[in-house]
């Protein structure tokens, strides 16, 4: 299997970590920012995640392709959704994008590693999100508000050894947050990213908080 994907994103990652935790064999493809050739050929949009399946078909939308990931072998996210961890998720999402895009766009990502690249991205989030610099220029208010919602997820992580559809649901939102120089991520929910870091093989962003 093949899977298409921008390295900073969230919803690459539900893909890449469910992959991950599943050990199933398969060829990271990165997509660069400004190809819209590539993705567009595959499933009709220039959109990430694609999976190329063994079949030789190829398939997008993140969640769809955890679901068939979860075809093969024995399920593990086939379980009923976790309503406290998708509530907190879709709270703090709003507020994560305001915090995670603009560094996303100075981050060292593969798909970024052209000037052509970088301000073709920089110009699709400025279309989605507005001035960029307005919202680093807010990060002291923004974090501040986050941090306090870090500290209501904590009790919902502590001592967490399952693994299940909200996980990879909330996992991907972390990960992009762990970009953000400034957040205080307690020990429980800091340990959480960890661990299925490594389960998932899928690298956490600390090294390039700004």
């Amino acid at each position: 299997m093949k899977l298409y994907i921008y390295e900073h994103c969230p919803f690459c990652s539900r893909a890449r970590l469910a992959l991950g935790l599943k050990h199933l064999a398969f060829e990271t493809v990165v997509v660069m920012e400004d190809d819209a050739a590539t993705p567009t050929g595959l499933v009709g949009k220039k959109a990430v995640p694609i999976l190329e399946k063994p079949d030789g078909t190829h398939m997008g939308e993140s969640l769809d392709i955890v679901r068939f990931v979860d075809t093969l072998g024995t399920p593990m996210f086939d379980g009923p959704p976790e309503a406290a961890l998708d509530a907190w998720g879709d709270a703090a999402w709003p507020l994560a994008l305001k915090l995670f895009i603009p560094r996303f766009t100075e981050g060292d990502f593969a798909e970024l590693a052209t000037p052509s690249a970088r301000e073709a991205y920089r110009q699709r989030e400025e279309r989605a999100f507005g001035d960029l610099d307005a919202l680093r220029a807010d990060s002291a208010r923004y974090i501040g508000k986050m941090n306090t919602k870090l500290e209501t997820l904590a009790p919902l992580l502590a001592g967490r050894d399952a693994i299940g559809i909200s996980d990879v649901k909330l996992w991907p939102i972390l990960r992009s947050l762990s970009i953000v120089d400034g957040l205080r991520f307690p020990p429980a929910v800091r340990a959480y990213m960890e661990r299925l870091a490594a389960a998932g093989k899928v690298p956490l962003l600390f090294a390039q908080a700004r």
